[in-house]
């Protein structure tokens, strides 16, 4: 009966801080979009930290391509890819203000990757396999790019993070309170099918909607980001590029992106005129 006292003590304990290190914020402003999805995470995880130990991951990745001879810094392509960033950047602060003090990068790495991403604290990498394989035009780069700045934009990275190490808090709470090891991996098994799985999708939803207004802000054409995740969808017919294996192609992808276009194609219209 004691350490059945003890354990329930403990567990309630543990709940107690694992929730009050939980907060909920809104990492970005809901554009004309409408991305207003509360996101929750833990105080001891900050932005801060995730931005400095990302940015090292980023110049190890770096450095390993520039020995190898594969960082491209002065190619034509490299410099349409650095062009169409800048301009993507220069709308991030629409979303949230506090990024336009973030020490952004983007770099090329010569490679047959169909992939790109930007981590967190704007460090962009963009592949020449994705831009050559797919013969991307400018639009389309800036549909790629804008999806991998809204997922920084958004924190996607620290919020999984979060996710992760409360899920882990949580295993052990139950552990310590003696639920059996079978309920646990149970618990798992649900976390995974009815948390994780589920919020991806929102992720990549989010970042599909935040980089459609970006890249219409910056003077790109919307409508590129359906011809861009129909090559995509093309090129997962046979082995699937890197990229669709966290970014997944599909036609409720491609409806949700028509059905944002008219929201944001104003923006583009007058960003073209001036």
């Amino acid at each position: 009966m004691m350490k059945s006292k003890k354990s329930l003590l403990a567990c309630a304990l543990g709940t107690s801080l694992l929730l009050g290190g939980c907060q909920a914020v809104n990492t970005t402003s809901g554009g004309a979009v409408g991305v207003d999805r509360k996101q929750y995470m833990f105080s001891m995880l900050s932005s801060d930290e995730v931005n400095q130990s990302y940015a090292q991951d980023y110049q190890q990745t770096l450095g390993d391509a520039s020995n190898k001879g594969m960082l491209d810094k002065t190619s034509a392509t490299a410099k349409r890819v650095q062009r169409i960033a800048d301009r993507l950047v220069a709308q991030a602060p629409t979303f949230r203000p506090d990024c336009a003090a973030w020490k952004w990068e983007v770099n090329l790495i010569k490679s047959d990757e169909l992939n790109a991403n930007c981590g967190p604290g704007g460090k962009i990498i963009f592949y020449t396999g994705l831009i050559d394989k797919l013969q991307l035009t400018d639009d389309e780069i800036a549909a790629v790019m804008g999806h991998e700045i809204a997922h920084a934009l958004r924190e996607h990275g620290r919020e999984a993070m979060s996710k992760a190490y409360g899920v882990g808090a949580l295993k052990q709470i139950a552990l310590l309170a003696g639920a059996p090891q079978g309920a646990v991996a149970l618990s798992d098994n649900g976390v995974n099918l009815l948390m994780t799985l589920p919020n991806s999708r929102d992720n990549e939803n989010e970042a599909d909607l935040i980089g459609l207004e970006l890249a219409a802000r910056a003077g790109y054409n919307p409508n590129a980001a359906i011809s861009l995740w129909n090559k995509m969808s093309k090129a997962s017919e046979g082995a699937p590029p890197e990229f669709l294996s966290t970014h997944p192609a599909s036609t409720s992808r491609i409806s949700s992106l028509q059905a944002a276009i008219p929201k944001v194609m104003p923006l583009y219209q007058q960003a073209k005129k001036s």
